[in-house]
């Protein structure tokens, strides 16, 4: 019943969006998806129980490029994370044996060695067997996006995902849609790129390459310790990087999933799909590099339902 009155509220928003003309309407079919593979993502983390974090302050404005910044959050984002959790979740296990794998700037040509072709096998073996892969799967081949066959579709992940590819020009294969969203990189030695993940922001923030400068959000819309969608503002080996984005939780298979869905359904360069997932309202920004994945991430736009209030009001 708490679905079916959730899609109600949905389309009423949906309804109302429309009057809205500077944003898109809401995605009602992605959004019903998502929230599918949300309730079914039983390896994600639970605020409080799991995981603790701290927001802190507002993060200032700074511009791209530039390595001076105030730090409005004294202490790390992530006071604790449950590391037997990390460690005995074959998803994630399999998923933190691979953030090592890369050069971090970009320029480095990528040296894959069959140690690390064996840890993406295994990983995507283990992504493959959960029930959120499962049903995106399933839903892809409904549209037409995917094979049934279970090889082919995880040869298709591969390639989305783990293919490398040039990111700066005149260098080797320097990058892949994984590294540049899951680890993040660093280009010309001046700005980070990508860097997506809550995992790898814990793992490098718990061994001081990382510092949390404070939170991004408009007035009306502060975050909490509860939000699965954070906007935010840190160094990582004294870049800066002035506004990112991660879902803090999720399991690896969850994002990996909707952002397959996203890169699959649609074929412009750029898309931005505008999505309902838990109490939160998100665009979910995906650019193509070929036939791979250049970049994705979730821009939380409000938290704990606020969307639905204010067009109560």
């Amino acid at each position: 019943m708490a679905a079916r009155f959730c899609g109600v509220l949905v389309l009423l928003i949906v309804s109302l969006s429309g009057l809205d003309a500077s944003r898109p309407a809401v995605n009602q079919e992605l959004s019903n998806i998502f929230n599918e593979l949300w309730r079914l993502d039983v390896n994600r983390m639970t605020p409080g129980v799991d995981y603790t974090i701290s927001v802190q302050g507002r993060a200032s404005y700074v511009n791209q490029g530039s390595h001076v910044v105030q730090d409005h959050a004294s202490q790390p984002l992530f006071s604790n994370v449950n590391e037997n959790k990390l460690k005995n979740t074959t998803t994630f296990s399999r998923f933190t044996k691979l953030l090592d794998n890369y050069e971090r700037s970009t320029g480095v040509a990528e040296r894959v060695t069959t140690e690390e072709l064996t840890e993406i096998n295994l990983f995507l073996d283990a992504v493959l067997e959960t029930e959120v892969m499962k049903r995106a799967h399933k839903y892809l081949v409904s549209k037409g996006q995917s094979s049934s066959n279970l090889r082919h579709f995880k040869s298709q992940l591969q390639t989305i995902w783990f293919n490398l590819y040039h990111r700066q020009r005149n260098a080797g294969l320097d990058s892949c849609g994984f590294e540049h969203v899951f680890v993040g990189e660093t280009k010309s030695g001046t700005e980070i790129i990508g860097f997506h993940n809550w995992v790898q922001f814990y793992l490098q923030e718990n061994s001081t390459h990382l510092d949390y400068k404070g939170y991004k959000a408009r007035n009306h819309d502060l975050p909490d310790q509860d939000d699965h969608v954070l906007n935010l503002q840190f160094s990582w080996h004294g870049l800066v990087k002035p506004v990112g984005s991660a879902f803090i939780g999720t399991s690896p298979e969850f994002e990996m999933a909707i952002f397959t869905i996203v890169f699959l359904i649609n074929t412009e360069r750029s898309t931005t799909v505008l999505v309902n997932i838990d109490q939160c309202q998100m665009e979910l920004v995906v650019i193509r590099h070929g036939r791979s994945l250049g970049t994705a991430y979730p821009k939380l736009l409000s938290s704990n339902s606020r969307h639905l209030r204010q067009h109560s009001h």
